[in-house]
């Protein structure tokens, strides 16, 4: 065979080149698709800094509101979303994590755990104010924890459950059954194979639902609204712990809320600021998050 015979038997034909047309084409509506979510973020972000660039300071996150509002920092909220955030955190993830290993590694195919992933796809779709009202009559009034820290923490909780029991329950079933076939042919129990095997292979999953919970907790207005913020409360600049669990406090989303519809006067800066705070504690407790997922990820075998 001459070399111009094997060049030509190897060469593009029509059929191939319109394969890759339509490959470029593809690659280019997908790098579209991205584009159209990373750049309207980008310039909402952008839009925010710039506008909160007169406030935006050390001195703004420390400082107390004055003067009705209009004028200060946001210190008490800021401290007061990371006592909601943290202590709802608290309770949902013990109880979201445990309550998917029952589902992936215990439960069998019955009606009593048909009914629970029933509940728990029903529960991620009601609506926040749903569940403030919930929270409202469970824990402020059936329980008698009062409008405080508590009650708005376990409603917080409880909205967030659906989150993390899901990607728990993925991250679960992503860990090859081999593995927990190989413990117990050397004698281990369901348990400890769980423990020491399932559970390590999949913390960077669980960690996802983690990272979800944090940002919707941070974020949400009506349940804590309903159940444990105040409009305005009193602390000392800089206190790292101006609440009691049993007293109400103040929260960012529900301070920015207040100062950009029911305080008139308000410098213009001061909400975008509070709204740059609120966005950048998200981002950080994230960052965290992701880099610790990260980390664990590296450190699979498989």
């Amino acid at each position: 065979m001459s070399p111009a015979t094997a060049q030509s038997r190897f060469a593009e034909t029509p059929a191939v080149r319109r394969k890759l047309r339509q490959e470029a084409i593809a690659k280019w509506i997908f790098c579209g698709m991205a584009a159209a979510m990373v750049v309207p973020l980008v310039l909402i972000v952008g839009y925010l800094v710039v506008r909160a660039a007169p406030s935006l300071n050390l001195e703004f996150l420390l400082e107390v509101p004055k003067r009705g509002m209009t004028e200060g920092g946001i210190w008490p909220a800021f401290v007061g979303t990371l006592y909601l955030v943290f202590l709802s955190l608290a309770v949902s993830a013990p109880i979201g994590i445990l309550a998917a290993v029952y589902l992936n590694e215990y439960a069998g195919d019955n009606w009593f755990n048909r009914v629970i992933n029933l509940a728990v796809i029903n529960l991620a779709g009601v609506p926040s104010i749903v569940h403030a009202l919930f929270g409202l009559g469970a824990f402020v009034y059936a329980a008698r924890f009062g409008y405080s820290i508590i009650s708005a923490s376990l409603t917080l909780a409880i909205m967030t459950l659906p989150v993390i029991i899901a990607s728990t329950r993925e991250s679960l079933a992503s860990v090859p059954r081999t593995f927990r076939e190989a413990c117990w042919n050397v004698g281990a129990t369901r348990w400890q194979t769980i423990r020491s095997v399932v559970l390590p292979n999949s913390i960077s999953g669980i960690l996802t639902g983690v990272i979800l919970q944090v940002s919707r907790a941070a974020g949400e207005t009506a349940p804590v609204m309903f159940t444990g913020v105040v409009f305005f409360k009193a602390v000392e600049r800089g206190d790292l712990f101006p609440y009691y669990l049993d007293e109400q406090c103040m929260a960012l989303s529900m301070h920015l809320y207040t100062i950009s519809t029911q305080v008139p006067g308000v410098k213009e800066s001061i909400p975008f600021a509070t709204a740059v705070v609120l966005l950048g504690l998200v981002v950080i407790v994230n960052a965290t998050a992701i880099s610790l997922r990260v980390y664990l990820r590296s450190r699979k075998k498989w």
